[in-house]
């Protein structure tokens, strides 16, 4: 029976001296989460709205704003585009419904070309707001700074 416990030196669970390791190694997470940060990085910028519409620049402040607006775009030629999507005027005011569950108070930006004439810009504001929408809001660029 002497042969049985041999010494404690294995612990008396027949292990050989193995304790597990209170390490993590965790450099493979802080490279995918390096690769992941670039990557939101580079495409961030390319996520705004893609139709190219030339604002005009003014002084005021931007607004800090928690949720994600609904953007109608109105080119130099006058027509109208809801995010990416071009819409015609009759058909504008049915969609934003549809899209906002008729939630007056969703947020609308209105992007409006600097050479367009500004009736067009107030037909579509005034449609917007005729619906019911309260937070409607026209986008412009705030002046580049001179180079000194």
């Amino acid at each position: 029976m002497a042969g049985m416990n041999n010494g404690g030196l294995r612990g008396g669970n027949g292990r050989r001296g193995y304790r597990p390791m209170a390490e993590i190694n965790v450099t493979p997470f802080v490279d995918v989460m390096l690769v992941l940060l670039i990557v939101f990085m580079v495409t961030a910028p390319l996520l705004t709205v893609g139709v190219p519409v030339d604002l005009p620049r003014t002084e005021a402040q931007n607004i800090s704003e928690q949720d994600e607006p609904l953007v109608v775009s109105v080119t130099e030629t006058g027509v109208i585009f809801v995010q990416e999507s071009e819409v015609e005027m009759a058909n504008l005011v049915p969609l934003l419904i549809a899209i906002t569950d008729a939630n007056p108070e969703a947020q609308i930006f209105i992007r409006g070309d600097r050479a367009l004439l500004y009736g067009r810009i107030m037909e579509v504001m005034g449609a917007i707001n005729a619906a019911g929408f309260q937070r409607v809001s026209l986008v412009a660029e705030l002046p580049q700074e001179p180079a000194s």
